[in-house]
């Protein structure tokens, strides 16, 4: 089926796109996915977290004004957009920094304020301080507090409900009594515990928030890939620029040595070595000739080549790709975190207690005023500090732990699928191994051959001559002047010194025969300088320190070790062979994700580990991923995790930080419940003003800090 009948869908049927900027949490693409079937002729709905982007399968009869309007009916604005445009995602970090940024500041010094009413200020002094926590607070808490009251009025106002509505009833009432105690010259004012949960919930939306980004940035790293413009060789031989939004099929096109081809097509004049690494992640460059296939994104050598179009623009293997990653995160989206999963429960639960609360009073004769007053301590003492705190207080404490140890984690909920995973599939080429070639011996060589061999190695882009120059430049070669270098499409680079000629090549252009060798995993040049015989020169792409201890550190945290690769059959079966793992080679990108989506329809968790744009489908398809630093842009955006330096030793180190980090989590979860369950019966039945309630759920939300803080050494 072609990609423009996919969009289409059937006759009766077609798919609309939508950016939804409000998508914020697990419960709204509940909301979204679950509300919308509901309405007439929509069969399906689909929401991308990471881009807050909602695809609606639908009725063809059905316009995007009424599409619109169904969204709309469940609390959300939409924009409809195309398949092919960039998602203009606005970024929200900014503001949601300058949020916390507000609410540290004043929630500093109101405490400061209130250690003085604490301590037994009273009077005229504590009233003072009352008024001063209040000309601080009251500002802060509106203007930091808008992302939740925001979302809580939507949800109200739709008659439905999320943790943002207990919270933010918990801040304004907090902040009102605390309000009407200053003005009457109470005793009591709560000021810095509304500003304190909402600094800490602040921090947790700024990394929802940085996640998106990501997501969003991966998108732009995987268009930027593509050439904007081909040179397109008309029928009377003449060429032009064109864009690549002009370009169909049957057309030709020119690519020049260096630059990435435009388009997909079959090359039917020229020769020349194509790095296919972008798309296959096969590290040895290939042969590409009349009647061969070249995909757009691949990066021509050294020769020029003519090549006419079979797919262009959405049609391409390159954006395949990228409606790989798309689809695979749209499944990721619908993971329910801890904190989200809990929600669900506590938020009706805390309502409907406070309320009972009030009324109970009432008619237990108790004024107005008493009602109210154990109506606020019942929602005071269950704000759910503690339990807003559980889970990002764990995550932020080893998030700094792992980032110390060379691990950065970008997705807040990275670290509770990492625990979850419980196989790990890894990439070859960059991943297992470095990525790029390193020469096996440098053969003895005359001084003056050296020197050419030096120079000949640093004129040339293909990746074998930069492994060798970058081989030969701590040793004692200098340069060698030549009168004339020159590179032979896809044979090697030929030079001049003096009356010698030099070249350096593939091994048959110098007449030597390698077919009886019979190591398949080694990649081979030569060299020679006249009238010396020719030598040949190998390569190895080295394995990762570490590997083979990282798979068995793997395999005691229970976890099987596969690998998935694009290169070699032969390179591939060499590698799995001396880490002991099984492993398939010669896989697509969409090959990759299907494998990962075969192993997570049977209840595996797949741990996905790779660097480049082929992997990017398998990444996001994964129940989690990570990427070593030097990944590619797509690589890195489209990781949870990422690992620095060479070693490939973070990966368990990961998984192991992140088990600790979720056992210490579900001990934060049974603090704060355990908390509830103690302090509610009291609120109940009035034993606990507005002041001890205060002091309770701060204490709460203190032991749940300090049982994070353990955390510090999760990475060890």
């Amino acid at each position: 089926m072609s990609r423009r009948a996919a969009i289409a869908g059937p006759p009766d049927q077609r798919i609309s796109l939508f950016n939804v900027p409000g998508i914020h949490c697990a419960g709204c693409i509940s909301k979204l996915e679950s509300g919308l079937v509901r309405e007439q002729s929509i069969v399906d709905a689909r929401v991308n977290f990471g881009l807050k982007r909602l695809r609606i399968t639908h009725g063809s009869a059905l316009s995007d004004t009424a599409l619109r309007e169904a969204i709309g009916r469940l609390g959300f604005e939409a924009e409809r957009v195309t398949d092919d445009e960039l998602v203009n995602i606005p970024d929200e970090r900014k503001g949601l920094l300058r949020a916390l940024a507000v609410a540290a500041f004043a929630s500093m010094n109101v405490m400061l304020l209130s250690v003085s009413v604490w301590v037994g200020a009273e009077g005229s002094t504590r009233d003072l301080f009352h008024w001063l926590s209040a000309l601080i607070a009251l500002p802060a808490i509106s203007y930091s507090g808008r992302p939740f009251f925001r979302s809580a009025w939507t949800a109200v106002r739709r008659w439905q409900t999320n943790m943002d509505v207990p919270v933010s009833v918990g801040i304004i009432l907090s902040a009102a009594y605390s309000l009407y105690e200053t003005i009457v010259g109470g005793p009591h004012a709560y000021f810095d515990g509304a500003l304190t949960l909402i600094f800490f919930l602040l921090a947790g939306r700024y990394l929802d928030a940085s996640m998106r980004r990501r997501a969003h940035d991966s998108v732009i790293a995987l268009q930027k890939q593509r050439p904007t413009k081909a040179l397109v060789l008309s029928p009377d031989g003449l060429s032009h620029w064109r864009p690549t939004d002009e370009l169909a099929p049957g057309m030709r096109i020119i690519v020049a040595a260096g630059e990435r081809s435009a388009a997909d097509g079959i090359v039917v004049e020229g020769a020349s070595n194509i790095d296919r690494s972008l798309v296959t992640g096969e590290s040895l460059p290939v042969r590409a000739k009349a009647g061969d296939e070249i995909l757009a994104g691949m990066l021509n050598l050294d020769g020029a080549l003519t090549v006419r179009i079979t797919a262009s623009g959405k049609d391409t293997a390159l954006a395949e790709i990228g409606r790989l990653m798309e689809a695979a995160s749209q499944g990721r989206s619908r993971y329910v975190r801890i904190a989200d999963r809990a929600a669900r429960i506590y938020a009706p639960f805390v309502h409907s207690l406070a309320a009972l609360a009030f009324l109970g009073w009432l008619v237990a004769g108790a004024g107005i005023h008493q009602a109210i007053m154990v109506a606020v301590s019942v929602l005071i003492i269950t704000c759910p500090c503690a339990l807003g705190l559980a889970v990002p207080v764990a995550q932020v404490v080893a998030v700094g732990s792992l980032a110390r140890r060379g691990i950065v984690v970008k997705d807040d909920s990275a670290l509770e699928r990492l625990a979850e995973a419980d196989i790990a599939i890894f990439d070859k080429t960059g991943t297992l191994t470095l990525g790029r070639p390193e020469l096996v011996e440098l053969p003895s060589l005359a001084p003056e051959a050296a020197a050419a061999l030096l120079t000949l190695a640093r004129s040339t882009r293909h990746p074998l001559g930069a492994a060798l120059a970058d081989a030969m430049e701590d040793g004692d070669a200098g340069y060698l002047a030549a009168s004339a270098i020159t590179e032979v499409a896809g044979l090697g680079v030929e030079g001049r010194f003096g009356d010698r000629r030099a070249r350096l090549g593939r091994p048959d252009w110098l007449g030597l025969d390698v077919s009886e060798i019979s190591d398949d995993t080694l990649l081979r040049t030569a060299f020679m300088l006249e009238p010396a015989a020719p030598v040949l020169l190998t390569f190895r792409d080295r394995i990762r320190p570490e590997a083979l201890a990282t798979l068995q550190s793997l395999a005691e945290l229970g976890m099987e070790s596969r690998i998935l690769s694009g290169d070699r059959s032969q390179t591939v079966t060499a590698l799995a062979e001396a880490l002991d793992i099984q492993g398939l080679a010669e896989l697509t990108p969409a090959e990759k994700a299907e494998t990962i989506h075969v192993l997570a329809e049977r209840g595996r968790k797949p741990l996905m580990i790779g660097d480049g744009l082929n992997d990017g489908p398998a990444l996001r398809q994964a129940h989690v991923s990570i990427a070593p630093a030097a990944a590619s842009d797509v690589g890195q955006s489209a990781a949870d995790l990422l690992f620095l330096g060479e070693s490939l030793m973070p990966v368990a180190r990961a998984v192991r930080a992140a088990r600790r980090t979720m056992r210490l989590v579900r001990q934060n979860l049974v603090i704060a419940i355990a908390y509830n369950l103690l302090a509610i019966p009291l609120a109940l039945a009035g034993l606990v003003t507005p002041l001890i309630a205060a002091i309770a759920m701060s204490c709460s939300s203190i032991v749940v800090v300090c049982n994070s803080l353990r955390l510090r050494s999760a990475a060890s």
